[in-house]
C-alpha cells in the first residue's frame, strides 16, 4: 500500500512558490545588463592596451632578428620581414629564410597591428644599412589607439592618430 505525502496549505500557495514572478526575472535582467555595462567597456580597453604592449614587444623581436640577420649574414639587414622566416618543409634557415621570427608576424599582420617594414640602401651598394618598421593599428580605436615606429636604433617612437615617424616622441 501506497502512502502519499499530505500536501497541505491552498492550492493557490503551492503553485506561486514553484517559480519566479516576472518582476524577479526583470530585475535579474536588469542587473545582468548594469553588470555587463560595466565590464564591456574595461574589457575593450585592456584588449587594447594588451594589443599594444604585443605590437610594441613585435617592433623589438623585428629589431633583434634584424641585428642576427646582418651578423649572421654579412650582408646587412633584410630586404623583406619575410626573409627572416621560417624555411618552408621544414628546410635549412639561410639568408632568404632565417628561422629568426615567426610566420605570422613575417607575414606583416599580428595582434590587431599592421607591420610595415622598408630596408634602407643609404650608400647605393645594394644593402641595407638602415631600415624602419611601422606598425600601425588595423581598426584605430578597437585594435589599437596608438602607432609605432622604431628604425635600427631600436627607440620605439609612438603619435596617437597617425602613422607615426623618426620627430615622435619615443614610448615611455
Amino acid at each position: 500500500m501506497r502512502v502519499q505525502a499530505e500536501r497541505t496549505g491552498p492550492r493557490h500557495l503551492r503553485n506561486s512558490a514553484n517559480g519566479f514572478s516576472l518582476i524577479e526575472l526583470l530585475i535579474v535582467v536588469a542587473i545582468i545588463l548594469i553588470i555587463a555595462a560595466i565590464a564591456i567597456p574595461n574589457f575593450i580597453r585592456a584588449k587594447i592596451a594588451a594589443n599594444e604592449a604585443a605590437a610594441v614587444a613585435a617592433c623589438k623581436k623585428i629589431m633583434t632578428a634584424e641585428v642576427v640577420y646582418a651578423s649572421t649574414y654579412g650582408q646587412g639587414y633584410s630586404q623583406t620581414l619575410a626573409q627572416l622566416g621560417p624555411p618552408g618543409g621544414g628546410g635549412t634557415p639561410d639568408m632568404n629564410k632565417a628561422a629568426l621570427l615567426d610566420e605570422v608576424l613575417t607575414s606583416g599582420t599580428k595582434h590587431g597591428y599592421i607591420f610595415t617594414y622598408a630596408p634602407i640602401d643609404t650608400d647605393g651598394n645594394g644593402l641595407p644599412e638602415s631600415f624602419t618598421i611601422n606598425a600601425d593599428p588595423i581598426i584605430p580605436g578597437s585594435s589599437g589607439d596608438r602607432h609605432f615606429y622604431m628604425d635600427q636604433s631600436g627607440v620605439v617612437r609612438q603619435k596617437a592618430n597617425a602613422a607615426a615617424g623618426p620627430g615622435d616622441p619615443p614610448i615611455g
